[in-house]
């Protein structure tokens, strides 16, 4: 530690008084190569140093308006290919086959857009709380309500 605080307290004063900075914009026109050697350390430094700071600003900005890295994406798995994921569902599809059905919200579904129930798991992880849109005909509705009245 003693070694670094040395070169912080007293090289590094010595080395910035040493530099041959002059003290206006003309000033720089009129020094030498030997002089302009002397400078190139510190330049290079100070730019570099100007580059990071500005890189790293452009991109914690960028990030809001660029597309988000797939870390980010709620659909991880589903139809990649596609731009835009919609399925279609006919109503009387619905009906017909059971009382009630159970669609995906989560994206993790192995039978997308059926519901799988893989949400549990990921909620269990997270501590999300995501789960399934589920649409009922008028008559399970009824009945559901009237069984969780009883209970």
């Amino acid at each position: 530690m003693e070694a670094i605080s040395r070169v912080i307290k007293v090289q590094l004063p010595n080395y910035l008084r040493s530099l041959p900075v002059p003290s206006t914009f003309g000033g720089f026109l009129k020094l030498s190569g030997k002089e302009w050697g002397q400078l190139a350390p510190l330049l290079v430094s100070v730019s570099l140093f100007v580059y990071v700071v500005i890189s790293s600003l452009m991109r914690s900005t960028s990030k809001l308006a660029a597309k988000k890295p797939d870390q980010d994406w709620v659909n991880k798995t589903q139809q990649k290919e596609k731009e835009k994921v919609a399925d279609t569902i006919q109503i009387e599809d619905l009906a017909e086959k059971a009382a009630y059905h159970a669609f995906c919200r989560c994206w993790k579904s192995k039978k997308f857009p059926r519901c799988d129930g893989s949400h549990t798991q990921h909620n269990k992880e997270t501590g999300d709380n995501v789960g399934p849109v589920v649409l009922k005909g008028k008559k399970a509705c009824s009945n559901t309500f009237i069984l969780t009245n009883l209970l």
